[in-house]
């Protein structure tokens, strides 16, 4: 019989916090799994600081869920089909509107604006959710209005994100029509400030929609990585430049980001 001494010191620290540190830890492995792809006993037993045996018995649980398999061929772990199960069922019950909110309405406290919430409908964005800043000047609503890709900041982010076939279909049904002087109707500058666009992670109109109003917008993801959506902050043309505002736009774009990690996106 072992004494107390031989036994190993993770089975000690798992026996006195009951299941909660097995839990802990199995979670662990999963996310190193899904952040390299695949990883070994010894990988994942260094990164934890724990022992491979424990490491061990922590995979084999998981593989008799389902939720890890090992690769046979070179014996390292990756997730499972039991992962797309439970995640299968997760975005479906994820609304967007419902997800970014108190996001929108923490911007427009923060930066006195418009913020609006844009998704792709009939070729158009579409604005589904609304936030007023203290300091906007009219109380438009924007909600519902189905607004041009092509002359809106939320309209850029949502082209730039496309496949180069599906937005070539939509500029074709719709042309470059002008909505302002400052419109642009040239489909090789447009392609072009596309590419700036997803470059930087976010796309700049300046009086393109409407004369007197400039905005900009960051992209929104899924948990696949798709973009869904765009959140864009507005405001008068003679006060406000989104590029030289401190901390507006990568405030923007962390709220993206936040947004995005509510609906199960996780960046790589």
């Amino acid at each position: 019989m072992a004494s107390n001494n031989d036994r190993e010191p993770d089975a000690d620290a798992e026996a006195g916090h009951g299941g909660v540190q097995s839990v802990d830890r199995a979670l662990a492995v999963l996310e190193i799994l899904a952040r390299d792809g695949h990883a070994g006993v010894s990988d994942i037993a260094e990164e934890m600081g724990i022992h491979k045996s424990t490491v061990s018995r922590l995979l084999g649980s998981l593989v008799s869920r389902e939720m890890v398999h090992q690769n046979s061929e070179r014996g390292k772990y990756q997730l499972g089909f039991g992962i797309l199960r439970l995640a299968s069922s997760i975005p479906g019950r994820l609304s967007l509107v419902r997800e970014a909110r108190p996001v929108l309405e923490a911007l427009a406290e923060e930066f006195k604006e418009t913020v609006n919430l844009a998704v792709l409908r009939s070729n158009y964005a579409v604005n589904v959710d609304q936030a007023m800043g203290p300091s906007t000047l009219a109380t438009y609503d924007w909600v519902g209005n189905l607004t041009p890709l092509h002359a809106t900041s939320s309209g850029k982010v949502l082209l730039a994100a496309l496949p180069a076939e599906e937005r070539d279909r939509i500029l074709k049904e719709t042309g470059l029509p002008p909505r302002t002087p400052r419109t642009i109707t040239d489909r090789k500058e447009l392609e072009t400030q596309l590419l700036d666009v997803a470059r930087d992670g976010y796309g700049v109109v300046r009086e393109e929609f409407e004369i007197g109003l400039t905005a900009v917008a960051v992209p929104v993801y899924n948990h696949l990585g798709a973009v869904i959506g765009a959140i864009s902050i507005s405001g008068p043309a003679f006060r406000f430049d989104p590029e030289t505002a401190p901390g507006l736009i990568q405030g923007l774009q962390q709220a993206g980001l936040q947004v995005s990690a509510r609906m199960g996106y996780t960046r790589r």
